[in-house]
């Protein structure tokens, strides 16, 4: 028997090797021989409009006018949010925004 590395995702201990790879069955993750301690593939890389990477914490520009749901008013292109958290989902920013409050947004449509 070999001594491969159980899983960084779900600690199995059946992983096999593939090639270049170390594969587990069980729930079907793949990596490099090596690299067991690098988890990456859990945290989703976001991006703005402009292809730039966003981080918790980051300041973003809303770059066009967005009708707010359960609302007569609009956010408007130019609005400065600040501290923005990302989170999954289809609006994976959430945020507070002065004058409005607690908001979700997608990331198509601000720019760092």
């Amino acid at each position: 028997m070999s001594n491969l590395p159980n899983c960084p995702k779900c600690n199995s201990e059946y992983t096999y090797e593939d090639g270049t790879l170390l594969v587990c069955p069980i729930c079907g993750n793949e990596w490099a021989i090596g690299s067991e301690v690098e988890n990456n593939e859990d945290k989703k890389i976001v991006k703005d409009a402009n292809g730039n990477v966003l981080n918790d914490g980051d300041t973003v520009t809303v770059i066009k006018d967005l009708k707010v749901k359960g609302s007569s008013s609009t956010l408007k292109q130019g609005t400065k949010v600040k501290g923005i958290r990302l989170v999954e989902g289809d609006h994976n920013i959430d945020c507070k925004i002065e004058g409005f409050g607690p908001m979700k947004l997608k990331s198509e449509f601000v720019k760092k």
